[in-house]
């Protein structure tokens, strides 16, 4: 048996570009990935740096990849509503977290707060497996996310993300991995996800101006 491997790290990265750039072409607020947003630099201005949620530890029991394609290429799409009242959704790459069953500890940034209006956000975990079409995906989420308005108080928006997954990325070998609903700029402690695949220890960082 031969087994044909391909960059998965750097096949997702240009995927998230893609699907930031789609996002933004459809009508949906999303930070570029790989730069970053003028509204940090407002909100550092305003405020001597911005809140953030750090990850300090993330586990998986499934993370969706057989194992004859090797290593996991695992992302999340943090969703909310930005400052203007219109829903915003921001992908989060997350190289290192390879494998089922291993304690990660990344101090990696999850949420920027400074993006968001409400102090709440939700979180959809995805396995990229090689065959995404990120712009397609783009479109679906855009598609659902374009109807959702801002009613004054904080509406969860992990089910409308998952609404938009097309049908047939549910089967043979899921992309959706798990979700957090209503995480809080307060959070500090261990987090489980809605499906019971994962869970994140998430705490309140602070990110000062230089």
């Amino acid at each position: 048996m031969y087994v044909v491997d391909i960059d998965g790290s750097r096949a997702l990265a240009a995927g998230l570009d893609v699907l930031h750039e789609e996002l933004a072409r459809q009508g949906v607020r999303s930070a570029d990935p790989a730069a970053p947003e003028p509204a940090q630099t407002r909100a550092s201005a305003a405020a001597a740096g911005f809140w953030t949620t750090r990850i300090t530890a993330v586990s998986l029991s499934d993370d969706q990849e057989p194992w004859i394609k090797g290593d996991a290429e695992i992302y999340t799409l943090v969703t909310g509503f930005g400052h203007d009242g219109k829903v915003r959704v921001d992908p989060v790459d997350m190289p290192y977290l390879d494998n089922e069953g291993t304690v990660y500890r990344p101090q990696q940034i999850l949420v920027n707060w400074s993006s968001y209006k409400y102090n709440l956000a939700d979180a959809v975990m995805m396995e990229e497996d090689g065959s995404t079409n990120y712009r397609d995906l783009a479109k679906a989420i855009a598609a659902v996310l374009l109807t959702v308005t801002d009613q004054g108080a904080y509406i969860p928006l992990v089910n409308a993300v998952l609404d938009a997954i097309p049908d047939d990325w549910w089967t043979d070998d899921p992309d959706y991995v798990d979700s957090w609903y209503t995480l809080a700029r307060t959070d500090n402690g261990t987090r489980y996800g809605a499906r019971g695949n994962g869970w994140m220890t998430l705490e309140p960082y602070f990110v000062q101006e230089l």
